[in-house]
């Protein structure tokens, strides 16, 4: 299959479906940090699906604007909130736009505003501890032309560790970063 990982600079879904023999591609307007450049389209997400046919688009849009967590910043009461719709506005056309090229596209962000200002189907929630790392990270999959990723090795450990990160430059990268366990059952059970 072809497949293109949208926003995704770390390259972990990328390699995940590279394992199983995909031509799969990230794409981020970043460098890549994951070792393959030649695997790696820098340029706008919007550009990237318009590149070529694609039989599978997993999108991660930046979340920071998006998420629940940023409403002391973002939200309706700020004077940043126009911020917040600006990013939902594009975030809706990435979606309507991978929508109407391909017949398989997922898109992954955090528990935030989207389906509250924005129109899109209702999402999956999914946590890490359901594919094998003993984290909460609740993460939403709103799915088109797919079927719900179903878990793969529910542990035991409930911790918050990307929640609680200290400060740091890279913080906001670090926290955006797919699970392995996750990333390779996307890859196991949407290329079937």
């Amino acid at each position: 299959m072809k497949v293109l990982i949208a926003c995704e600079e770390s390259q972990a879904v990328c390699r995940a479906f590279r394992e199983l023999g995909h031509e799969a591609y990230s794409n981020d307007i970043q460098e890549c940090s994951g070792g393959f450049p030649e695997w790696h389209l820098k340029i706008d997400a919007i550009e990237a699906i318009n590149l070529k046919e694609w039989d599978l688009i997993i999108m991660h849009p930046p979340c920071t604007k998006l998420a629940v967590s940023g409403n002391r910043w973002y939200g309706s009461t700020t004077e940043r909130y126009n911020e917040r719709l600006e990013s939902v506005i594009w975030t809706q056309k990435l979606w309507d736009t991978a929508t109407s090229k391909c017949d398989k596209v997922v898109m992954e962000n955090p528990v935030g505003v989207l389906n509250s200002l924005g129109s899109f189907p209702k999402p999956q929630y999914i946590q890490p501890w359901q594919f094998g790392h003993g984290e909460t990270k609740r993460t939403g999959l709103w799915i088109h032309g797919l079927t719900d990723l179903k878990p793969t090795n529910i542990v035991e450990g409930r911790e918050q560790k990307v929640w609680k990160m200290p400060p740091s430059a890279d913080r906001a990268k670090l926290r955006s970063k797919t699970y392995q366990g996750i990333a390779q059952a996307m890859a196991k059970q949407w290329t079937k």
